[in-house]
């Protein structure tokens, strides 16, 4: 018996030509993650498994790979878990309208991702470059801070900026 009806989810179907598990009886959460996921899809995948409670035996992630695409996750939901399939329905909804469904934590993922990158993909000298070429970015404090900053120890300017590069 379906406890309710979502109208922003899809109950899941055989794809053509699939070799992988079947889901019959469950619905796609709308939200995903792959090898190539930006930021976005990374927070929205995160905070939609989190608004659902986690992992249970009626919401579960499923792993998958492929030779073109590397692995995908994708959350499912099954058709007797109601209060689930209403939270990721209504979350589905509005990201019709808007699609963050945690400003915060995107916020948060694209910081940690620039420093990352800022810290692993960038020399002192292009990390100077950058300051430079992008000064409007950066406000520091003093000079300790900006050396700080051109060694790698963190990044201080517009993490979206540099993510998006």
């Amino acid at each position: 018996m379906i406890e309710y009806e979502p109208t922003n989810l899809k109950l899941w179907t055989m794809p053509r030509d699939y070799a992988g598990a079947v889901w019959p009886g469950y619905y796609s959460s709308s939200v995903g993650q792959s090898r190539d996921s930006d930021c976005l899809e990374r927070s929205n995948f995160r905070c939609m498994l989190k608004a659902l409670g986690g992992e249970t035996d009626t919401v579960i992630v499923v792993r998958e790979s492929h030779w073109a695409v590397g692995w995908v996750e994708w959350i499912a939901i099954h058709q007797d878990d109601g209060a689930a399939l209403k939270i990721a329905d209504e979350i589905a909804a509005a990201l019709a309208d808007y699609p963050v469904i945690d400003e915060s934590d995107w916020s948060e993922e694209e910081h940690n991702e620039a420093q990352e990158i800022w810290t692993n993909c960038y020399d002192t000298k292009e990390r100077i470059q950058y300051i430079r070429d992008h000064r409007s970015q950066f406000e520091f404090h003093d000079y300790g801070d900006l050396i700080g900053c051109a060694r790698g120890r963190y990044f201080a300017g517009y993490a979206s900026e540099l993510v998006s590069r």
